[in-house]
C-alpha cells in the first residue's frame, strides 16, 4: 500500500500507478486552535510505503508525516516505509557556531522514533545526515530523471549542442552524472580572488586533470544550450551569478534544473529576468517549476 501524504499526494498516486499498488489518501484537518487531526481509513497492511515531502510549511508537513508514520504502526503496519523526498531541516547537519540546533539530526530522530523502519530521500543537501538514521536510509539521484527529462524534451528535440554547468565545485558530480547520461561535455564555475575586494568567476577548464580552476576554458559554452545544475535553489543568488558568467562566454540559452525548487524571496523571478529560458525542478516540492517526476525513480528503488 501506497500513503500519499497532503504535501506529496499527486507523486504518491503515480508511483501507486506505477507499481500497481493501493493507495490510500490521508483525512486531515486542523481544529480552530491550530491542532492537527488525522485519520487513515480501511484495514492497513503489514507493509506500508508513506510519501510524504517536508518542504513549506516545514513543521506542518513533518508533524503530518509523524503522525502517519506513529498511527500506521499503532494500526497494525509491521514494516512503515518513508520516502521523504525533500527532507527539511537537513541543511544543518553540524554546530557552524557555538550553542546551534543540530535540526537534521534531531529530524532523523523524531522519525525513527515514530517508528520508520526504512528511510528514502532524493539528493539530501549533505549525505551524512543519513548517519543520523539508525535505520536503514538511502539517498537517491535524482539526476537520471532530470537528464532524461530535458534530453527528451529539449536536446533530442531541438537538436541543440548541449553542456551541463555546476555553479560550483561541490555541484560538479551532478554535472558529471548527468552529462554521462546525455553524451555531452560538463564543466562547473569557480571563484577565484585576484585581491583583496576582487573575485571573479571562471568556467573551470576540465580538460585539465583534476581540472584547472585558475584557467578559464573560454570556448565552453560558447554557441553552446547551457544547463546549469544544482541539487538545492533558494533565493537563487549563486544561480543568478552562473547564467551572467555562461552569458558573457557566449552561451546560446541557458536553462536551470535543480532537484529541489525552493525559489524563496522571489528567486524564480530574479533567475528569469537574469536571462534563463527555463527553470526545469522535479516534483520532490510542488512549485510552478516542477516539471520532473520522480515517480519512476521512486518506483525503482521500490521495486528493489
Amino acid at each position: 500500500m501506497i500513503i500519499g501524504g497532503s504535501a506529496s499526494q499527486d507523486l504518491a498516486a503515480h508511483v501507486a500507478r506505477e507499481l500497481g499498488e493501493e493507495i490510500r489518501y490521508v483525512e486531515t484537518r486542523k481544529f480552530p486552535d491550530g491542532e492537527r487531526y488525522l485519520r487513515i481509513d480501511g484495514a492497513i497492511p503489514e507493509e506500508v510505503t508513506v510519501i510524504q515531502s517536508t518542504g513549506y510549511p516545514q513543521d506542518e508537513n513533518l508533524m503530518e508525516l509523524l503522525f502517519i508514520i506513529a498511527n500506521l504502526k499503532d494500526l497494525g503496519a509491521k514494516k512503515v516505509r518513508a520516502v521523504v523526498p525533500y527532507m527539511g531541516y537537513a541543511r544543518q547537519e553540524k554546530r557552524f557556531n557555538p550553542g546551534e540546533t543540530i535540526s537534521a539530526k534531531i529530524i532523523a530522530n523524531l522519525i525513527v522514533s515514530a517508528g520508520a523502519d526504512e528511510f528514502i530521500t532524493f539528493n539530501i543537501h549533505e549525505e551524512c545526515v543519513l548517519n543520523f538514521f539508525s535505520i536503514d536510509a538511502q539517498n537517491v539521484s535524482a539526476m537520471p530523471a532530470i537528464a532524461g527529462y530535458i534530453n527528451k524534451k529539449y536536446i533530442k528535440k531541438e537538436k541543440n549542442d548541449p553542456i551541463i554547468i555546476a555553479p560550483d565545485k561541490g555541484a560538479y558530480g551532478f554535472a558529471r552524472e548527468m552529462a554521462e547520461i546525455i553524451g555531452c561535455d560538463c564543466t562547473y564555475l569557480s571563484k577565484v580572488r585576484l585581491g583583496p575586494d576582487k573575485v571573479e568567476t571562471r568556467i573551470v577548464d576540465v580538460r585539465c586533470e583534476g581540472g584547472d580552476e585558475s584557467t578559464v576554458n573560454v570556448d565552453a559554452v560558447k554557441g553552446k544550450n547551457a544547463f546549469i545544475i544544482d541539487d538545492i535553489i533558494a533565493t537563487g543568488g549563486t544561480i543568478v551569478n552562473a547564467i551572467n558568467i555562461l552569458k558573457q562566454y557566449g552561451a546560446k540559452t541557458v536553462d536551470v534544473c535543480c532537484v529541489h525548487p525552493i525559489l524563496t524571496n522571489n528567486g524564480a523571478t530574479r533567475i528569469y529576468e537574469a536571462g534563463a529560458d527555463k527553470i526545469i525542478g522535479t516534483n520532490s516540492l510542488s512549485s510552478d517549476t516542477s516539471r520532473v517526476s520522480l515517480a519512476q525513480s521512486i518506483a525503482d528503488v521500490l521495486r528493489k
